[in-house]
């Protein structure tokens, strides 16, 4: 009876996420096949997007399937930002200085100006030329030869990264990717995928597919792993898989529950939820080189879903021990005790910090339904970002200037994004069956 009063209690905590943590063999790992990419539609923009256009680029020698100068378009087109400029209204089509008219473009009201080449061909490594002119001063702004690493896709969305990066003054991120579980059919034939996928949807591929729930993606801080939790041996476990190579291993595995994980900045340690065997819920790390496990909470109430702050020495989770689910914050020094972050509502959950830690985002109950929050860790002041009906799973762009996450729509689960300032937002739908659990994953290899 305690134990099921126990699990019953971890439901009212979690009603989504700890609800698919049921025991079920795991059917398989590591399908080569790709799956539908996803459809990005912006829902809401800035006032007065910036006018830009991005000139078809000058093909280099051999087929070039990629549309380098759409990829660039389509990226700075859906971060709502900017209006780009439709062909029709093109005057000229330039692919070098020489033969740029800014008159002509003043003329159709443009602010921006990319060209730009694909170098290919015989003795020519493959890069991509591009340069990004102010049409008011005919000043060129920026000029990169990117050497076409990982494919023409890639390469678009790092030139659409310093684009961005010198327009609005921040670091792009469209040469990042998403990670997320996708969910198709119906029982007993229904399939769980965790998928990894450009961050505009392209590209997607399956890291690993069950019958059974797959559950909580997590990036590795150099983006070369994903931890997740899969089943084996009827309990939930928490595994690390190598991208690259798909070798994966079992990190956590106690009798009980082993969920949500978190990797450390340093990328050496796992945080989890894990419970003892009388049902107790609270937080462990885990050293990954050893698999020695240590419990960092220890308290009668549910401590779970931890997420470490920049600096690696403190720990933010969700736990129950005011009565309602609330933030807390926990200093990894010897003897510190947990203190409670948020304060503004019933309900506050899955904390996850920005990149640079001064905002956190938060499941939070808000009019009666699961809204994403964000929180001032400094002061636990939040205000409400999102409207959904069912709004999970926040997760920071690495710019710190986004958040994705799970929601409704139609019946369906779908993603979507939203800016820090509420400025812009998006949805994120699949062709088929429901999309949840997003994680976006850190910069890596960027210029």
């Amino acid at each position: 009876m305690r134990d099921a009063a126990r699990a019953l209690s971890v439901h009212r905590l979690l009603p989504v996420r700890v609800a698919l943590l049921v025991l079920a063999p795991l059917l398989g790992l590591l399908s080569p096949a790709a799956r539908a990419d996803l459809a990005i539609q912006i829902t809401q923009g800035v006032s007065a997007p910036i006018p830009i256009a991005i000139v078809p680029f000058a093909k280099g020698v051999g087929p070039q399937p990629t549309d380098t100068a759409g990829v660039i378009e389509a990226d700075l087109g859906r971060s709502g930002h900017f209006q780009p400029l439709d062909h029709r209204s093109f005057l000229q089509s330039p692919t070098v200085a020489a033969s740029i008219d800014f008159s002509g473009w003043r003329l159709v009201k443009v602010d921006y100006l990319v060209i730009g080449r694909e170098v290919s061909g015989t003795g020519a490594a493959p890069a991509l030329e591009f340069e990004l002119y102010s049409v008011l001063t005919g000043q060129r702004l920026l000029g990169f030869s990117l050497p076409v690493q990982g494919g023409w896709r890639q390469a678009a969305h790092r030139a659409a990264d310093l684009i961005y990066e010198n327009i609005v003054g921040v670091k792009g991120a469209f040469a990042t990717r998403i990670a997320y579980v996708s969910v198709e059919g119906q029982v007993p034939n229904r399939r769980h995928r965790l998928v990894v996928a450009d961050a505009d949807g392209e590209n997607s591929h399956v890291v690993a597919e069950s019958r059974e729930p797959l559950m909580s993606p997590t990036w590795s801080p150099d983006g070369t792993e994903l931890a997740y939790v899969s089943f084996e041996s009827r309990l939930p476990a928490v595994y690390v898989q190598t991208l690259a190579s798909g070798e994966r291993r079992r990190v956590a595995a106690r009798e009980g529950l082993n969920g949500a994980p978190a990797f450390s900045p340093d990328g050496r340690r796992l945080a989890v939820t894990g419970s003892t065997r009388d049902g107790n819920v609270d937080v462990y790390l885990i050293d990954l080189a050893s698999l020695q496990s240590l419990r960092v909470t220890d308290d009668p109430a549910i401590d779970t879903e931890p997420a470490f702050a920049a600096d690696g020495r403190t720990l933010y989770f969700t736990s129950d021990r005011s009565g309602r689910p609330q933030v807390y914050r926990l200093a990894l020094s010897a003897g510190q005790k947990a203190e409670r972050v948020t304060f503004d509502g019933g309900y506050n959950a899955r904390p996850r910090l920005s990149p640079d830690g001064r905002q956190m985002a938060v499941v939070t109950q808000d009019g009666g339904t699961y809204r994403i929050g964000l929180v001032d860790p400094a002061t636990g002041r939040g205000r409400v970002l999102t409207r959904g009906a069912l709004d999970l799973s926040p997760s920071f762009a690495p710019n710190g200037q986004t958040i994705i996450y799970a929601t409704r729509e139609k019946g369906r689960g779908v993603l979507a994004t939203v800016a820090v300032d509420g400025g812009v937002a998006s949805r994120i739908t699949a062709v088929d069956g429901d999309i949840r659990e997003p994680a976006w994953s850190p910069f890596t290899g960027q210029p």
